[in-house]
């Protein structure tokens, strides 16, 4: 009789799956009418999530006859995927009121995801990585076309779905490659083979650098990168701002912990088959990110491609492919994560007349009407642009830090560069709220949970480098558990 495999490292998981139930089921007793009852439950489970996170022992722990794994690194990802989680959820709960779209699935369904994202940050084998990222998918599909009655939110969902299906056989087309050349689909495996000379000459076989090659695409359409960023600007601009707020942290970090670990732990031994796979999407993403936000007049469509220059600037540290690389990366995503649930609060905040607005152009004479806000997101453009003292500075400096000591110079001038054209888009918006003439003010904005969230990570983006100090050992912690 085969023996039960240990639980204890997949409680965060089992309870959050078990809270989602739950909530489902309360929801349909209750109805409608306790959406705003299961949201709060439901950042209460996220909340116990994570303490049950920091309660796990420091050592690396694998279960389900190596299936998952619990290390360090696993541990950071996912702290900030639910921080991510809960901030959507408290962000959504007066727009999907405004809105008239209180159903009470719409939190259990970011438990749902965010449970999927936890697995996916634990996949140690190719079948583990593919259930979590599956979970994720299916609940990141109806959220974004939840708004039923909004041709916008379908189309979005459509397209969201269409592109999500062809990236997943995509993902599997290169698993099934990687694990008829390798031989294996765990990670520790596929590691111990290619250590052990498989490879000919130094050299991988052509099979196992397709099957790369395919899994690289479909884990880059999860983060956005280019050439794979197509359906980004059009669902960002076409979901619910909420729900945009959401895809734009926490599916986005737990995709680049998982883009990570599947890449340096079973493939860190045959670095240079994939390295320049990664400089060449790092650097078309940068520059990409950097140009096309120019043009853009929909602030949701702007952040969509200043989310794709970011995912550039972050797969800097995964082309570094060291310690300090992946240090760089997790410091990074905590900063990405204030700045961008910080500048949707604003977005949600965006109202005339009682109608939603998100014209870069409608945010005109913002200081003059509503000068807090404003200084706010004027804090958060800076920081997107990389500016000191902001937090998005460091989040940079570290990244071009490890590059360099890398020996990757061209990727980092073409990473200050980009930063330099990015500024351009972001300024623009600072200059529009202080020095233009507003032709319509925006409403009084929203007191309550969307002003709290804004100023939490306000000061966060603008106070860190008073005290950068726990952000950065944390972080260091994390990425030497990639680097045994």
């Amino acid at each position: 009789m085969t023996a039960l495999p240990a639980l204890a490292p997949a409680y965060p998981e089992l309870w959050l799956a078990l809270s989602a139930m739950a909530l489902l089921m309360l929801g349909v007793f209750r109805g409608d009418g306790a959406t705003r009852l299961v949201s709060w439950l439901s950042v209460a489970a996220l909340a116990v999530t994570v303490l049950l996170i920091t309660m796990q022992p420091a050592e690396t722990v694998t279960t389900f006859g190596g299936l998952f794994v619990v290390d360090g690194f696993g541990r950071f990802a996912k702290v900030l995927i639910l921080l991510g989680s809960a901030f959507s959820i408290i962000l959504s709960l007066g727009y999907i009121r405004y809105e008239r779209m209180e159903r009470f699935e719409y939190p259990v369904l970011i438990l749902l995801a965010s449970t999927g994202m936890l697995m996916m940050v634990s996949a140690n084998d190719l079948i583990a990585l593919y259930l979590g990222l599956e979970l994720q998918s299916l609940s990141l599909y109806v959220l974004a076309a939840f708004k039923r009655d909004s041709g916008r939110a379908t189309e979005a969902g459509l397209k969201y779905f269409v592109l999500g299906a062809l990236s997943s056989g995509m993902l599997l087309y290169g698993a099934s490659m990687i694990y008829g050349f390798a031989g294996s689909t765990g990670f520790p495996q596929i590691a111990q083979i290619l250590s052990q000379g498989a490879l000919v000459g130094g050299q991988a076989s052509i099979g196992l650098v397709v099957g790369i090659v395919f899994l690289t695409a479909g884990l880059a359409f999860k983060v956005s990168a280019v050439p794979f960023h197509m359906w980004t600007p059009d669902v960002y601009e076409g979901a619910p701002t909420p729900v945009t707020a959401f895809f734009a942290v926490a599916p986005k970090i737990a995709a680049m912990a998982l883009f990570v670990r599947a890449i340096l732990t079973p493939f860190g031994e045959i670095a240079h088959e994939w390295q320049q796979i990664i400089i060449v999407v790092s650097a078309l993403s940068m520059l990409l990110g950097a140009f096309a936000a120019i043009a853009q007049s929909n602030i949701k469509r702007l952040m969509a491609y200043s989310s794709i220059g970011h995912v550039g600037y972050a797969l800097i540290g995964l082309a570094a492919g060291t310690e300090e690389g992946v240090r760089g990366i997790l410091i990074y995503l905590a900063i990405y994560l204030a700045m961008n649930v910080g500048t949707f609060a604003i977005i949600l905040c965006m109202r005339q007349k009682d109608q939603m607005v998100e014209g870069v152009n409608d945010l005109a004479g913002l200081a003059k009407t509503h000068p807090g806000m404003a200084l706010l997101l004027a804090a958060f453009m800076f920081s997107l642009a990389g500016v000191p003292p902001m937090a998005g500075f460091f989040g940079k400096f570290y990244i071009f830090m490890a590059a360099i000591n890398a020996g990757l110079y061209t990727l980092a001038v073409i990473g200050v560069l980009s930063s330099v054209v990015g500024a351009y888009y972001y300024l623009r918006i600072v200059k529009l709220m202080y020095f233009d003439e507003t032709a319509e003010p925006l409403a009084k904005p929203v007191r309550g949970e969307l002003g709290a969230v804004m100023t939490v990570t306000g000061l966060f983006t603008m106070l860190f480098f008073i005290w950068p100090a726990p952000l950065l050992s944390m972080a260091a912690t994390a990425a030497r558990a990639l680097f045994p």
